[in-house]
């Protein structure tokens, strides 16, 4: 009797856990192979309309740059600001957002417009300008909560938890 209730609660468990997983893969394949969601889109576009009003208080001048979404960015690089031919364009990576969207509005967006600023002024002129003094006070000051050139994979694990670790 006993080992019957047990192979049924086993059976039960190994439903659910199968369940979760096909769901966890439909929503991940979901977000992979359609447009990025308007709640998505909204809080790029605020965010974005926040970093222009801290450029117009610091700077004195507003300045769009296009913020391009694709999964074509390589690996977990987060974004990365282009200057081609003269044009300035800034890459999100679709692949990061859906486990990291708070980090990608609150730290990226600011972080690559400011690489952006940088080149729109002239004042990126070397590879080892990209994450000077200069980059992380303009970051600061386009409303970046965390200037930093590298993303801390730690801290965006344990943003998710829903307890703090001291």
């Amino acid at each position: 009797m006993l080992s019957k209730r047990l192979e049924h609660l086993f059976l039960a468990t190994i439903i659910l856990a199968l369940s979760l997983l096909g769901y966890n893969y439909y929503k991940s394949y979901s977000f992979k192979h359609n447009p990025l969601p308007n709640s998505y889109l909204k809080r790029i576009a605020a965010k974005e309309k926040d970093v222009l009003e801290h450029m117009q208080k610091n700077f004195g001048f507003q300045v769009q740059f296009p913020i391009i979404i694709t999964d074509k960015i390589p690996g977990r690089l987060y974004g990365l600001t282009s200057y081609e031919n003269g044009q300035i364009k800034i890459l999100l990576n679709k692949k990061v957002m859906q486990e990291s969207m708070d980090y990608v509005i609150d730290s990226v967006i600011p972080h690559e417009y400011a690489h952006a600023l940088l080149f729109y002024l002239h004042k990126n002129f070397t590879a080892n300008d990209g994450h000077s003094e200069l980059w992380r006070q303009t970051c600061q000051e386009l409303g970046g909560k965390d200037c930093r050139q590298y993303v801390n994979q730690q801290e965006i694990i344990l943003s998710k938890l829903p307890f703090k670790v001291e």
